[in-house]
């Protein structure tokens, strides 16, 4: 099996090259081998792998910036995944592609189900969601993963911010009343592999829809802040900032360019039935990524 990958130093990208690595022959490309703004540039990548499944996790996610540069948004999140279906399917490719909570508005009172319905509130959420569309009508066989809070030990993500603002101030306030699931780079890239296997192995069974995938159990911005904070402190890393001087604040206290999702927990049911799974808690694959952090 050639598996071809984007964005292979991205979160998730960084994670994808170990897991999908035992599966086959793996070619990783970054944007300098792969732009996904380029039509030519991303139709050249993909038929000069020639592969038999192409692993997308690339994508535009400056999520407040996409507000004011809606073509490149569109252009990486919304086209792009269409023209890697489009060559996908005249090698009868697999797509494994990844989207977003940012497709619901976040106003529903529970878990979003794979069949709810959508109301992106910005740029970065219609461009998933067309970028979603745009796959499925491809004639490609396609896997969307949805995740939300993604983060891990390579790149920027929220859990290293708060410990560098936590070593910089000696008072942080943080958002409260936005709920989710943070959910690690390794805990995506590890279902991927899982499911290809299974896609492959099974045919076209499991392929041709949309699963959420997200940790376990849920929490707010400021709790999740605080667990990380506390972690270091106790790992004996240098923290300024109080226990007591991690405040609490509203979405209207801190605004964005963009909305962000107040609710963004996803129902992974479908994911666990379809492939046999059961996913970890949050608190799992944060510890194991703040080690790796933290000790670094």
């Amino acid at each position: 099996m050639r598996i071809l990958l984007t964005g292979k130093n991205g979160q998730v990208g960084f994670e994808l090259q170990r897991a999908l690595a035992p599966l086959g022959e793996l070619i990783a490309v970054d944007r300098s081998e792969c732009d996904l703004e380029s039509e030519t540039s991303l139709r050249e990548a993909i038929r000069r792998a020639e592969p038999d499944v192409i692993v997308n996790p690339a994508a535009y996610t400056a999520v407040d910036r996409a507000e004011g540069e809606a073509e490149r948004a569109h252009a990486v999140n919304a086209h792009a995944p269409g023209i890697i279906g489009a060559e996908a399917a005249r090698r009868r490719a697999l797509v494994v592609h990844y989207s977003t909570d940012y497709v619901f508005d976040g106003t529903a009172t529970g878990r979003y189900a794979e069949d709810a319905m959508t109301g992106p509130q910005g740029v970065y959420g219609q461009s998933k969601l067309a970028g979603e569309k745009a796959l499925s009508v491809s004639g490609a066989r396609y896997l969307v993963f949805r995740t939300s809070w993604v983060f891990g030990a390579h790149g920027a993500n929220f859990a290293k911010t708060m410990l560098r603002l936590a070593a910089e101030r000696d008072e942080l306030k943080v958002v409260a009343d936005q709920v989710g699931a943070p959910t690690s780079a390794a805990l995506i890239a590890d279902v991927t592999a899982h499911a290809i296997r299974q896609a492959v192995r099974d045919g076209d069974g499991a392929a041709d829809d949309i699963y959420h995938l997200a940790a376990g159990g849920e929490t707010n911005w400021h709790a999740y802040a605080c667990y990380v904070i506390e972690a270091a402190r106790r790992a004996g890393r240098p923290v300024r900032v109080a226990a007591d001087a991690i405040l609490p604040i509203s979405t209207e206290d801190y605004p964005t360019p963009a909305r962000r999702p107040a609710n963004s927990r996803l129902d992974t049911a479908k994911l666990q039935q379809t492939f046999g799974l059961t996913l970890p808690h949050w608190q799992s694959g944060l510890d194991h990524v703040l080690q790796q952090i933290i000790r670094s």
